[in-house]
């Protein structure tokens, strides 16, 4: 089993189950001890903003901030350099813990040793 788990989430609201997929096993590995890193890309960027997590709603799925939450108590959560770029985020705007990393960075994770990637 891989030590350590790379998700990169390219959906939001507009994808909720796909989104909400990307989440779950991010904070369930995370609960089993995994090293875990998010990567919060395309719409999931608005997710690395105050308060956002809370208007996502998937009947049937875990509460997103319960997920996010753990994330950042437990992992890595990165919103993605260029993403934040195009919607105006800023490092000022993001949830405390959460970081604005780029490509280059994400590669690096995602090659490292012992390491699985998914992408959602």
């Amino acid at each position: 089993m891989a030590k350590k788990l790379v998700i990169k989430v390219t959906a939001g609201a507009d994808a909720p189950e796909r989104c909400s997929q990307a989440f779950t096993v991010a904070a369930v590995a995370v609960a089993s001890g995994v090293d875990v890193s998010l990567w919060l890309t395309g719409e999931s960027a608005w997710f690395a903003l105050p308060g956002r997590a809370a208007e996502f709603e998937l009947p049937h799925a875990a509460p997103l901030p319960d997920l996010l939450d753990s994330l950042l108590a437990g992992g890595k959560v990165t919103l993605c350099t260029q993403c934040a770029a195009r919607r105006d985020i800023s490092e000022q705007d993001v949830i405390e813990g959460v970081r604005i990393a780029g490509a280059q960075v994400f590669v690096q994770e995602a090659l490292a040793d012992e390491t699985q990637a998914l992408v959602y």
